[in-house]
């Protein structure tokens, strides 16, 4: 193992995970509505897709979807119809007493899984950290298993700041109108973020 190259990777996951997207503006939205502890279920999901991804990416996996990029298409067009419905039902939604009046619940652990593992920006971070820290080990089950846990401790972490971020917003929303503007915002924000998948 390189211990040199350790610092940097987790400088480079963590400036990966904290930067907005999709993942970010849909775990604000999820504190502002459900709240911190509501939300950790999403967040553990995104944690554990990202893992995953980094763990497939060091061992091959992103070397098969640069052969197949076919396969890049699909994923990025179930990611974007994914993040595209969810944009529209966070800006469709009202403020937290209306969501507990109507019975929803926020995405859970499945549905940030999937955000992960459909989605093109994290399978690039996952594929370019390998390529960069690939001299970080010269096994590769080794260099999978460092790339999990530093991706999905990092994810963890930003996400979670992210999502308190959206609960604390919550504490400063007064009116209905309020909160619509602030849902709106937000869903206009994730459907932006899709568009530079497309680029």
């Amino acid at each position: 193992m390189n211990p040199e190259l350790f610092l940097p990777l987790i400088l480079f996951a963590l400036i990966a995970t904290i930067t907005p997207g999709g993942a970010t503006v849909l775990v604000v939205a999820s504190g502002a509505q459900h709240g911190f502890r509501s939300s950790i279920p999403l967040v553990t999901g995104m944690a554990v897709g990202l893992a995953s991804l980094s763990a497939a990416a060091a061992a091959g996996l992103g070397a098969v979807l640069h052969a197949f990029p076919e396969l890049q298409i699909v994923m990025r067009g179930l990611g974007s119809a994914y993040l595209l419905w969810l944009a529209w039902l966070i800006a469709r939604s009202g403020g937290p007493k209306m969501q507990a009046e109507a019975g929803t619940s926020p995405v859970g652990i499945g549905g940030g899984l999937v955000l992960l593992c459909l989605n093109p920006k994290a399978w690039t971070i996952a594929i370019a950290a390998t390529a960069a820290f690939a001299n970080l080990t010269s096994s590769a089950a080794s260099l999978a298993l460092i790339m999990a846990t530093v991706f999905g401790i990092c994810a963890a972490f930003s996400l979670s700041m992210w999502c308190a971020g959206g609960f604390l917003l919550s504490r400063m929303l007064r009116s209905e109108r309020q909160w619509r503007v602030v849902n709106v915002s937000l869903g206009i924000l994730l459907v932006i973020s899709v568009i530079p998948l497309w680029l």
